[in-house]
């Protein structure tokens, strides 16, 4: 693993809000920002104005957020994941077979159009896991 856990907060439809109102409380910086309308990723036109990816970073704080997306649900205690940027094809996929194996997978094994290998577990303790692989090549 190429550092610690990255807290990944997801919001239903509010994330822009969140994201102000963080950087407003721990004066820090939004950057990244991506919906899914500029998203080079088939999602329904009601989504186009929602965030699908952005950072927040303020010194030694650091955190990823996102709306909802699709079939995913939000509430209370299932808003928060932690992301995982990992160092190889192998390693994410051992990680992603230990964790489907008692888990729900939330998003299949896949390449993606960012440029990584990703794929999204609960594990058996009901913690999401977001497991990310950037590929030779690709920035982000």
């Amino acid at each position: 693993m190429k550092h610690h856990p990255i807290p990944y907060f997801t919001f239903e439809g509010t994330a822009r809000e969140a994201l102000e109102y963080y950087k407003e409380v721990f004066e820090g910086e939004i950057t990244d920002v991506q919906t899914f309308g500029e998203a080079n990723f088939e999602t329904p036109p009601e989504l186009d104005d929602h965030i699908m990816h952005a950072r927040f970073k303020k010194g030694d704080l650091f955190f990823m957020v996102s709306d909802v997306f699709l079939n995913q649900n939000v509430t209370v205690g299932n808003n928060i994941s932690l992301a995982l940027e990992l160092d190889s094809t192998e390693e994410i996929e051992s990680l992603y077979g230990r964790l489907k194996e008692k888990g729900t997978v939330y998003m299949e094994f896949q390449d993606t159009f960012w440029g990584a290998t990703f794929a999204k577990v609960k594990d058996a303790y009901g913690v999401i896991w977001d497991l990310n692989f950037e590929k030779a090549g690709s920035s982000n």
